[in-house]
């Protein structure tokens, strides 16, 4: 497995996680404190993170299917990204487990 499928994942695992803390901060913010202009900002967040979500859906098929997980724990790492918070906890245990899997690139004979 190459490098680059890690970290495409963890690019957008740290951006689906901040979106979604926005998000929930966001709705606190409009349901709760009842502040005005609070809700142009959650629709905003909420259409950026549920665009971003289905490419981080996609980056991390593509990474358990490489790295040959079973489909619990593929389903979990899919779903980390709804939970706020639990991306990071779920990305940081991920890389963990991935990197030993990372072949290093062959040197190009020039």
């Amino acid at each position: 497995m190459k490098q680059s499928v890690l970290t495409r994942y963890r690019a957008l695992a740290y951006v689906t996680g901040v979106l979604l803390i926005l998000l929930a901060l966001g709705m606190v913010a409009k349901y709760v404190l009842e502040i005005e202009g609070a809700a142009g900002f959650t629709t905003a967040v909420s259409i950026a993170h549920g665009w971003l979500y289905v490419v981080y859906l996609a980056l991390a098929f593509d990474l358990g299917t490489k790295a040959k997980w079973p489909l619990p724990k593929l389903a979990w790492v899919l779903l980390a990204g709804t939970v706020p918070t639990a991306v990071f906890f779920v990305e940081r245990k991920v890389s963990r487990e991935v990197a030993p899997l990372i072949t290093a690139p062959e040197p190009v004979a020039a």
